[in-house]
């Protein structure tokens, strides 16, 4: 039951990506990019906890998991800074 909701988050972040990413395409907002190339991250890092907990039990991911998450944060902070200017 766990790997299905590891599977869903990441799935829903990967839709949000992909819904954000079509806005920019067609708006050309650009906080539209900075938020999707973060949603974009996380989705991966979603997509690494199935792969850490699950498919690789023996090896710890998490170094890695915390990294993407945080370089995805990092990503959205730089829109919305780049916004209020």
């Amino acid at each position: 039951m766990a790997s299905l909701v590891y599977i869903l988050g990441a799935l829903t972040s990967l839709l949000c990506a992909i819904f954000l990413l079509r806005g920019y395409t067609q708006g050309r907002s650009p906080l539209l990019l900075w938020s999707g190339l973060c949603f974009s991250g996380l989705a991966l890092s979603n997509l690494l906890v199935f792969v850490d907990l699950v498919m690789l039990p023996n090896i710890d991911l998490y170094l890695l998991r915390l990294s993407v998450t945080a370089i995805s944060m990092f990503l959205l902070l730089i829109g919305l800074v780049w916004e209020s200017q």
